[in-house]
């Protein structure tokens, strides 16, 4: 089943709804957005979980996660029972994940990165987490799909500066692993206050009015967790990033994407 983004009025809906049935629902998590509650925001009201209980009428229990500044499809289960089962098909990687992504630089045609990410607590809701973790495996696999070089040198190294649009395929499910595995293979992803290059987010903000990290959950593919018939979950790209697509001329790039 091939679920397609939905055109959702944001000033009548909190959310947008992208599937739905008895067992799931399915939404095009904004950027900034938390998934739940957090002791690291506690001025925040807004919630991707109270939001999406709110619009289906019910409970729903979170079965992975988006960081916030990371937009795109994010599921929920509406049962504890169905959510066990999405849980174990996240760890046992049979849920398959495309990311878009803009970074800096040129970005070889494809490519995987496997590299062990450590343990990274945050300061307030890790406070009470062991620290001895071992490093944790992690994989990530890109295929770039533009380039762009500019007439500005950001750097002053560069006259000109580059960027490269690519699809994120992580294999494993670390924290912050895209963001961490772009910025060891030197293309932070652009937009990215913690793992990113300072220099080239700001350039983004004042040339574009970019003010988001541009990195987006587009597909989600998995087999129904009740009914077993596979479901392809697509998100829509918001208004900067189809601002940076129409600037960059790679609008065709992203239009001819086959997901699977």
């Amino acid at each position: 089943m091939d679920i397609e983004n939905g055109n959702v009025d944001q000033n009548t809906d909190p959310i947008e709804i992208i599937y739905e049935d008895e067992f799931l629902v399915a939404i095009n998590k904004e950027a900034g957005l938390l998934v739940h509650r957090s002791w690291l925001d506690k001025g925040e009201t807004r919630f991707a979980l109270q939001l999406t209980r709110d619009a289906v009428g019910c409970h729903v229990f979170p079965v992975h996660r988006l960081d916030r500044p990371t937009s795109g499809v994010l599921l929920f289960a509406k049962s504890s029972s169905v959510a066990r089962s999405l849980t174990e098909a996240f760890t046992e990687r049979k849920v398959t994940k495309h990311y878009l992504a803009v970074v800096r630089g040129y970005m070889p045609e494809q490519g995987s990165i496997d590299h062990a990410l450590s343990f990274k607590p945050d300061a307030i809701a890790d406070k009470f987490a062991s620290l001895d973790k071992p490093a944790q495996e992690a994989v990530t696999h890109w295929q770039s799909l533009a380039q762009i070089e500019l007439s500005f040198a950001v750097s002053r190294k560069h006259d000109t500066s580059r960027y490269s649009l690519i699809r994120l395929i992580p294999e494993t499910g670390r924290k912050h692993q895209l963001r961490r595995h772009m910025k060891h293979l030197f293309h932070p992803i652009v937009g990215d206050t913690s793992h990113g290059d300072g220099r080239h987010n700001r350039f983004f903000r004042s040339q574009y009015d970019c003010t988001r990290m541009l990195l987006h959950a587009q597909t989600l593919a998995l087999s129904h967790p009740v009914t077993g018939e596979p479901l392809l979950l697509k998100a829509g790209l918001d208004d900067q990033w189809m601002r940076i697509l129409e600037e960059f001329d790679w609008v065709e790039s992203v239009e001819g994407l086959v997901p699977y």
